[in-house]
């Protein structure tokens, strides 16, 4: 039986459907990343903008210029035209550029390998245990042509979008349209070529129809392969283990048949005349994300959306249908077969606010007080002394916090204080003169880069690599908001060094004269961040910490609030609401949870890091047993919108009495003691607080009295927290 879902979209069991098909529409050009405002007193914050964001008119500000020792080289696998824009350092497809080229990408629901030559398709299996589960890349099959060239030439990446890339094998007369989510491979052969299938397993049968465009392979394994060809085509068993073909040119397309299920024949069967050939995601409005495929052949679009796709679908304003039966597997979740030109996914709206949503009773102030006092005189009496980019701006960010804390309790006695701080910690990074360490800008990707990083590629945890940029970023633009909230005057001197920050990992925009990548750390299908920069990774991309991500983009909504920047809030405020959901989707392990299998989901509350096609318990710094660590790397910083990240009462209970027993190991730091006791405040203020009142020292980035405000913010015990609420700006204006 199908199952009832809250959207107004149609459902089918897989069978066919009459519809006609709809002409594509061109997307309309992406928005650029939203300008600084004129420099007049920032303004209160009109209702959020409905049309895509605007580009901006001033020249942007850039740091200077350093020719990096430690960077890859570009031009070995991008083809020329695109090497003069910024390009991705943390895409989908970062092992296509990356040594050889020739470590394998996830596209759901196949891993792609590239050589100089051919291409390989896997459609993996999974391997499960309790401590990390990953996807396991067999050559299924490989397709070349039977006669290319010697040469040494690779393949080039010829475009690239959001949702897919194009990769050329200009010695084969062969180019794949590799798009995210497709059931088919699709590749285009430019003219007439003898063509090469091979496997590593054995060839059981190869079979045509009648007209010789569909061909049906069953390999030794169990798998059977679906070949569909726009023109006839002889395939050929011409050994164990190969596949050959005549002369084509044309259109082939590749799917697996799941199971060997007739039911999913029909229907690939049915869409295999319409392929995409890219792909792009545009922003029409706040917490509005549509769905663009450009498409050629005939008849509707088939694609897959995996978990979250499917929760953030909005039949209110796109018309797709979704075949609840049609499934691939995959490590991130069944996926569904999609019908239909765009879709538009919403999610939750969240509040970006300065301060907690809920306040704090005023009995409460004086214990806030006296923590805050005591941490803004240590302010000046242990001044910073790291050059890390990551651990500084933990530092200046709690900071900020302790000002934003002042606020919500009314004791400005300590902002003057703590804004001298500020200045003085942050002015040194944006004009250059701190020493030891700075931002520079590198001109061979399109991005900020550190003085260290430019030639240590270890330095910073790689940030000159373009690793955790949004990590180190999202920090500076939590303290620069705070600091241009509370001096404004400075806040202007200081905005175009601010937005040439947040522009780093911000742009949304793919202007010809930008100086950086689209979103370079948001990954536009998966709806979450990667951290990995352009470091080779047989599992792909990365991330560890959803919540510093989460913080990168709250920061950025903040930075749009100190500037009156509407365009800025709206974006960043959807990211983050994004970054959220991902997190609480793949991230967060609720009991009873059938994605990731019984063995990990028993043993594990929280993933350690998160790769394209592994999971695994452990984290960079931290053995699984370290569970605390754990905890604390997925809820830090601890601000007001943590509450929206660990809104679920009910596995916050769960995941703290997970932890609690890794505390009881010697050796266990004080500060992330803090954060386990923080979350058990959402359901145990009394006892939460005695706890924290109890530690002799608190992470770099936190205070105890930012701890004290947490706790003493929190609302009714257990009582569950609603994302958008009455407070969120989003629902009030729209």
């Amino acid at each position: 039986m199908l199952k009832k879902i809250k959207r107004k979209v149609k459902i089918l069991i897989t069978k066919s459907f009459k519809k006609p098909p709809k002409p594509y529409k061109p997307p309309p050009s992406s928005p650029s990343f939203p300008s600084p405002p004129s420099p007049e007193v920032p303004k209160i914050m009109p209702p959020p903008p409905q049309p895509a964001l605007k580009p901006p008119t001033a020249t942007p500000f850039l740091f200077p210029q350093t020719q990096s020792t430690v960077l890859p080289d570009p031009s070995h696998f991008f083809s020329p035209n695109l090497l003069t824009t910024p390009l991705p350092t943390n895409s989908f497809f970062q092992n296509f550029a990356l040594k050889n080229g020739d470590q394998p990408e996830y596209f759901h629901p196949y891993q792609i390998k590239s050589s100089s030559s051919s291409l390989t398709i896997s459609y993996p299996s999974r391997f499960f245990n309790s401590a990390f589960l990953y996807q396991i890349f067999i050559a299924d099959l490989t397709i070349s042509a039977s006669q290319h060239s010697n040469s040494q030439e690779t393949h080039k990446i010829s475009s690239f979008n959001d949702l897919s890339v194009t990769l050329d094998f200009p010695s084969s007369n062969l180019r794949f349209f590799l798009v995210r989510g497709s059931p088919f491979v699709t590749c285009s052969v430019s003219s007439r070529t003898e063509l090469s299938i091979s496997t590593i397993h054995a060839v059981l049968s190869c079979s045509s129809n009648s007209s010789r465009t569909k061909y049906t392979i069953k390999l030794n394994n169990n798998q059977t392969w679906l070949i569909y060809t726009s023109s006839p085509i002889d395939l050929t068993s011409s050994s164990l283990s190969l596949i050959t073909s005549g002369g084509f040119s044309g259109i082939i397309r590749i799917a697996i048949l799941p199971d060997s299920d007739p039911q999913y024949e029909s229907t690939l069967d049915q869409f295999s005349s319409c392929y995409p050939v890219s792909g792009e995601a545009v922003f029409t409005k706040p917490f509005s994300l549509e769905y663009k495929w450009e498409k050629k052949g005939w008849g509707d679009l088939l694609m897959l959306a995996h978990p979250l796709h499917l929760q953030l679908l909005s039949g209110d304003d796109c018309d797709v249908t979704i075949l609840e039966d049609f499934k691939f597997k995959s490590i991130d979740g069944d996926l569904v077969g999609v019908v239909g030109d765009s879709w538009v996914l919403k999610p939750d709206p969240v509040s970006v606010t300065w301060h907690s949503t809920r306040g704090i009773k005023e009995d409460s102030y004086a214990e806030i007080i006296s923590a805050l006092r005591k941490d803004v005189e240590a302010l000046n009496s242990t001044p910073i002394t790291t050059t890390s980019s990551y651990f500084y701006g933990k530092l200046i960010a709690r900071a900020a916090r302790l000002a934003l804390i002042a606020e919500e309790v009314a004791y400005l006695d300590v902002i003057p204080a703590i804004r001298k701080y500020l200045k003085d910690t942050i002015e040194p990074w944006l004009d250059g003169s701190f020493s030891g360490n700075g931002f520079l800008y590198d001109r061979k990707w399109g991005g900020i880069v550190t003085k260290q990083g430019a030639t240590d590629s270890g330095a910073d945890f790689g940030f000159g690599i373009y690793n955790d940029h949004h990590y180190h970023l999202g920090y500076f633009l939590y303290a620069i908001s705070v600091l241009a909230k509370i001096d404004p005057a400075w806040g202007r001197k200081y905005r175009p060094q601010a937005y040439s920050l947040a522009a780093d990992f911000l742009t949304i925009g793919r202007r010809s004269n930008s100086h950086y990548p689209r979103l370079r750390c948001f990954d536009l299908y998966k709806l979450h961040s990667w951290a990995g920069g352009l470091t080779e990774f047989a599992d792909g991309r990365n991330q560890e910490s959803t919540s510093e991500a989460v913080n990168a983009y709250y920061s950025a909504a903040l930075m749009g609030l100190a500037y009156g920047d509407t365009h800025l809030v709206a974006t960043g405020s959807m990211l983050a609401a994004l970054e959220i959901q991902a997190a609480q989707t793949w991230w967060h392990v609720r009991e009873g949870d059938s994605m990731y299998g019984e063995d990990f989901t028993r043993v594990n509350r929280l993933v350690g890091v998160l790769w394209a096609t592994k999971r695994d318990s452990g984290l960079w710094f931290a053995p699984p047993e370290w569970r605390e660590c754990r905890l604390g790397i997925q809820l830090l910083p601890l601000l007001p919108i943590s509450e929206v990240l660990f809104s679920d009462v009910g596995f916050v209970r769960d995941l703290v009495k997970w932890t609690l027993p890794a505390l009881s190991r010697e050796g266990v730091g004080e500060g992330w003691k803090g954060f386990v006791y923080s979350l058990e405040g959402i359901y145990n203020k009394e006892g939460a607080l005695q706890k924290i009142r109890n530690l002799n020292g608190y992470d770099d980035g936190n205070s105890l009295a930012n701890l004290l405000w947490w706790i003493h913010s929190r609302g009714e015990e257990g009582k569950e927290f609603e994302a958008g609420g009455n407070v969120c700006w989003f629902r009030h204006y729209h």
